[in-house]
Parts: structure tokens; C-alpha cells; sequence
């Protein structure tokens, strides 16, 4: 049995969440997630047990997946910006939810579980609360989050992650990173990012104070660097390069991002954003991480040098987490050779949920490992330099980044094909003049009545906007390979 970070969370009046309106004390911290634990485990919540968290941005979500975890149950948190038929999807076989009192009435008809309210101090739990027994340590291997990676059959895949990690990870995060009392860290990853975890309570764990601001405000440069000011905001633990790009092309950047001690960048490749000369903005230190979902968020890390190199260095694993570069027969490469990125150690996950044959072909036995150890195979190849470090090489199937979120093509061409229109899709990818990649949709059929407009209307209603395409190209046919197959090389080369 282990105990969870929310065990060991601090119990002190020093600020522990601040918004723009209000600001939580550990001690205040600790009494709501307390309560709305007690209210989650009269419900039944516990071991096993998914329970989705479904709040605006602010201090509610931080306390509703605080208190999940402190039942022994999974947390599922979604975006509540995504379309309702994708909640619904995420959401599907889970045994509890927490909502406001405001977002109860979009969820009622979506088959959803019947909520607990949450809005500040005021908890609608239904049923008395006061003596629910909570658990004051965890199993190891019960389940702890539930994450989605995007799926080419037009169905996200549920990644199952297990308590035994999770919280070892934040505490190596902390110590790793040198966070501490001092931290004043900048919530920056959405809800239902699984980078959102590190993002949200590895200050937490530190006895840091975190800071978190209207999604608006995060996007408007002015606001943003204000509030770096005035909250004397001096970490980021999941800025996604293109984000940090966004940043360091405003006006005085440098002079705004003085106070930035720390910037761990995540989700996509950072070169881009050291080959535009972003790195002399950002006095701190940069660290690069590199991790998929199912490997529970970071693999390797690498501290950026004030003059960077142009590669994608993912650096070294992390403590307690083994990765290995292995052919398609899951044997070593060679030294210098390019080989798949495989990924061991007790933060695998479970596997996809009501997904067997995928869980089988991505996690396979370790032989290097413990009895019952396995890899995740991620799909992503690297070489081993001389020094030890990696550098990542590039992908061995179709999945690709977007603005840190990892997009599988063929779930957006299932999502272009149920339009009785469209006869054929193909989803490449361009880049634009910041060498940033976005998604390109070629489309045949009889699409003369059929704009552009009413595509994106379409796809809204299914897929988040990361997953949007920029254009859409209409085709009398797609070119095709020597074998008959879509010529997706012929294809993006139109745009290159």
C-alpha cells in the first residue's frame, strides 16, 4: 500500500491556488477536498472506481480531482470546451461525475452519471456525508486517471494509469526541477491533457503556490504578461513550444519573461522554437520533456544549453523509468542507430480500455524486466549519441503533433467520411513559415454545394479543435502508389 500526494499535501494558511477572484490556502485546500471526498465516497466512489470531473477552469477541478484521488478511485478530467458527443464518448462506463451547478443541465441527456454539484463552497451531494470512512493509504496497482489519445478507428482510446507511479512521478518532478516553497508555478495545460497532472500538482507537492488564469487570459499577450508581474510568476511546467513561439513574437518579450526561472516545454518538438532564436529569451533554465499518455507524462528530459544545437534532443530517462531503442523484433539497435522509442518501468500503463488487440500490439513483455514487466511501444524513433542522450528521429506511422496534442489522421478522415458528401479523405500535414505543422483534409465526392464553412460545422460537433483542419482540398481523385493505395507523400507535397 502506498499513500497519495493528496495524503501528504500540507496543512498550513500559506496560498496554495490563486485566481484572479480568490485564493485557497493549503488548510482551505485540504478542508474542501476533504468534504467533496467524504460526499464521493457516500456516492460508493473508491478503488476502481472512474469518476469523471467535468468544471470550468479555476480552483473547483483541482479540489474535484483532489478528492477523487484521495477515495482511491480514477479521475477522468475532460475539457469542457470539447463537443458534448466526445465527453460522452470519454466518459462512457464511468461510476460517478462531478459538475457545476451550471454545465448539469448541457450533461443531463448524455447518459452520463448522475453528478455531484460543485461550485466553491456549495456541494450538492445528495445523500449524508459527514462519516464516510476515507482510505488512508492506496493499492499500488488500482487505478489512479483515465487519459484519451486520439484513435484511427474514429474512437479515442482510453489509457488506463495505475496509482503506483503517479505519485513517485510528482515527487521526482519536484526534487528533479528544484521546485519548492518558493515556486509560484502557471497553470498552463487544459483539462483533460494528461500534462495538466504535472502542470497542476507537482507545485503542489513542493509546497509551491500555483496560479491559474482564464483560458483568455492566456492567450491574450498583453493580459498574460501582466499577470506574470503581478503574480511574480516564475515557473511553467507544460508550455508547449508553439505556445512559447506565440510568446517570444510579442513586443519586450524578453523583458516580460525576465522572471521565468524555470520552462519545461512538452507535447511537440521544441526545435522550431530554438531555431526562431526563442531560447536567449528565457533567462531560466529550459527543460525539454519527452513522454507519451501511456507511459504516465515524462520518459526523458533534457536541459536545453544557452546555445542549443539544431536536433530534437529528448536527453535522458528519468529516474526509475528504462528506454530502450529496439528494432521490429524488440532487439536492441546498434549503437548511433535509429531504433523505437520503448518504455518500461512501473509508470506503463494498464493499456486502452475495451481495446485487447491494441493493448497487445502497443505493450509487449519486457525481457529485461522484472517478472510481468512490459514496454509501451511508442511509434517514435531515436538514436543513442555517444553521451547517452537521444534524439528523437521522427515517427513509424502516421500520428503527428498539434499544438502539443497527439492526432491520429485517420480519425479525422472517419469523421470527414460520415458526411454523406464525401466519398474519400486523406489527412496530411504543411507547415507553415515558423516550420509549425497544421492538418490539411483532401476530399473527393460531390462536395459542389458543400463549403468549407459546413465541414468545420460538422467536425465541431465531433472532434476538439486541435484536430480541425486548416484547408480543405476537393479532388476529382487522390493519386495513387504502384500498389493502389493513396499517395499521401503526392499529396502534402502540394503544399510543400
Amino acid at each position: 500500500m502506498i499513500t497519495t500526494f493528496v495524503h501528504e499535501l500540507p496543512e498550513y494558511d500559506v496560498p496554495a491556488v490563486v485566481t484572479p477572484g480568490a485564493c485557497l490556502t493549503y488548510r482551505q485546500l485540504g478542508q474542501r477536498v476533504r468534504r467533496l471526498a467524504q460526499v464521493l465516497a457516500a456516492r460508493g466512489v473508491g478503488p476502481e472506481r472512474v469518476c469523471v470531473v467535468a468544471l470550468e477552469r479555476g480552483l473547483d477541478p483541482i479540489v474535484a480531482i483532489a478528492a477523487v484521488v484521495r477515495t482511491g478511485a480514477a479521475f477522468l478530467a475532460v475539457d469542457v470546451d470539447l463537443p458534448d458527443r466526445r465527453i460522452a464518448a470519454f466518459a462512457r462506463g464511468a461510476h460517478a461525475m462531478v459538475t457545476s451547478p451550471g454545465l448539469a443541465g448541457r450533461f443531463a441527456g448524455l447518459g452520463l452519471p448522475a453528478p455531484v454539484l460543485l461550485d466553491g463552497d456549495i456541494i450538492d451531494g445528495g445523500v449524508e456525508c459527514s462519516q464516510a470512512a476515507l482510505p488512508d493509504t492506496v493499492a499500488p496497482r488500482s487505478l489512479a486517471y483515465v487519459s484519451h489519445t486520439s484513435g484511427s478507428t474514429g474512437t479515442p482510446n482510453a489509457v488506463h494509469i495505475e496509482h503506483r507511479w503517479l505519485h513517485p512521478y510528482l515527487r521526482f518532478i519536484a526534487r528533479d526541477y528544484g521546485l519548492g516553497p518558493d515556486t509560484v508555478a502557471l497553470q498552463l495545460a487544459p483539462l483533460g491533457f494528461d500534462a495538466a497532472i504535472r502542470d497542476t500538482f507537482a507545485p503542489l507537492v513542493a509546497g509551491g503556490t500555483l496560479v491559474v488564469l482564464p483560458r483568455a487570459t492566456l492567450l491574450r499577450p498583453e493580459e498574460l504578461f501582466a499577470a506574470l508581474g503581478r503574480y511574480r510568476i516564475n515557473t511553467m511546467l507544460s508550455a508547449t513550444p508553439s505556445y512559447l513561439s506565440f510568446l517570444a513574437g510579442q513586443p519586450r518579450a524578453a523583458e516580460h519573461l525576465r522572471g521565468l526561472r524555470l520552462v519545461a516545454t512538452t507535447g511537440e518538438a521544441v526545435r522550431p522554437f530554438l531555431a526562431a532564436g526563442g531560447r536567449p529569451l528565457i533567462p531560466g533554465r529550459v527543460v525539454n520533456q519527452y513522454g507519451p499518455t501511456e507511459a504516465t507524462m515524462t520518459a526523458t528530459r533534457f536541459k536545453v544549453p544557452a546555445e542549443p544545437e539544431a536536433a530534437d534532443i529528448i536527453g535522458r530517462p528519468i529516474d526509475g523509468v528504462p528506454v530502450r531503442l529496439l528494432d521490429a523484433d524488440l532487439n536492441e539497435v546498434p549503437p548511433g542507430a535509429d531504433g523505437e522509442i520503448c518504455i518500461g518501468g512501473p509508470g506503463v500503463a494498464r493499456g486502452y480500455g475495451d481495446a485487447p488487440a491494441l493493448t497487445a500490439a502497443r505493450f509487449v513483455p519486457d525481457p529485461d524486466g522484472p517478472p510481468g514487466a512490459r514496454l509501451y511501444r511508442t511509434g517514435d524513433l531515436a538514436r543513442r549519441r555517444p553521451d547517452g542522450t537521444l534524439e528523437f528521429r521522427g515517427r513509424r506511422d502516421r500520428q503527428i503533433k498539434i499544438r502539443g496534442y497527439r492526432v491520429d489522421p485517420g480519425e479525422i478522415e472517419g469523421a470527414l467520411l460520415s458526411l454523406p458528401e464525401v466519398t474519400g479523405a486523406a489527412v496530411t500535414t504543411a507547415a507553415d513559415r515558423q516550420a509549425r505543422p497544421y492538418l490539411v483534409a483532401h476530399l473527393t465526392g460531390d462536395l459542389g454545394a458543400v463549403t468549407d464553412a459546413s465541414l468545420r460545422f460538422h467536425l465541431a460537433r465531433i472532434l476538439p479543435p486541435h484536430m480541425m483542419p486548416r484547408r480543405f482540398d476537393r479532388l476529382d481523385r487522390f493519386p495513387t502508389t504502384r500498389t493502389g493505395k493513396i499517395d499521401r507523400l503526392a499529396l502534402a507535397g502540394v503544399h510543400r
